[in-house]
């Protein structure tokens, strides 16, 4: 039996717990730096972290993710939600989520500690670089690279062979058609880049 300790005790920790939940490891404890409350679901949270068989990030914010991946000493689990399609031809680095009706398909390969969050597709070939959030409903077309730590809005949509750089926002609803610079903010259709993103 997997024993799992999740760091984090927010909005994001309860989707990745039902999603352990789903993948029968039973054997969960969560921890965080802030704890204003003493349990999550029933499972108790600490404010330290206690030494378990498998580890997982359950925290939103990808710049924080990284720092927290930084100072566990743990081997880190990925979690895929049972109703999510993956190709036995992709490759999904360890920290990652897979929530539920989400595609992954051919040869796409995604880095460690990301979300791939409900009914996004990742279509063949694309690579995703570690630390990335795929929000809601994002559409990334076949050969899209998205550099580290971007973060992409519910319902973006990537046309075919576009490079994103690291570190980007990419806003909800918007409709990427050129490659995007590092660190940029873009929002609109098609997209504009509005400011720099410096929070990476």
């Amino acid at each position: 039996m997997i024993k799992l300790g999740i760091f984090g005790a927010g909005g994001h920790a309860k989707v990745v717990i039902e999603i352990a939940e789903l993948s029968n490891i039973q054997d969960i404890y969560l921890c965080a730096d802030v704890v204003n409350h003493t349990s999550l679901f029933g499972y108790e949270i600490h404010d330290k972290i206690v030494s378990r068989d498998k580890f997982f990030i359950a925290v939103g914010d990808n710049a924080s993710r990284k720092k927290i991946s930084q100072r566990i000493d743990n081997n880190f689990i990925k979690l895929f939600h049972p109703n999510s399609t993956i190709s036995k031809r992709a490759i999904i680095g360890d920290g990652t989520v897979v929530m539920a009706g989400v595609s992954v398909n051919s040869n796409a390969k995604i880095g460690q500690h990301c979300i791939i969050n409900t009914n996004s597709s990742i279509d063949h070939d694309c690579v995703i670089e570690s630390f990335v959030h795929i929000s809601p409903n994002v559409a990334l077309t076949g050969n899209v690279f998205v550099g580290e730590g971007t973060h992409i809005g519910v319902g973006a949509s990537i046309i075919p062979g576009v490079k994103i750089g690291k570190w980007c926002v990419i806003g909800a609803g918007a409709v990427i058609i050129r490659d995007v610079p590092d660190y940029s903010k873009i929002v609109g259709n098609p997209g504009r880049e509005v400011k720099k993103n410096f929070n990476g």
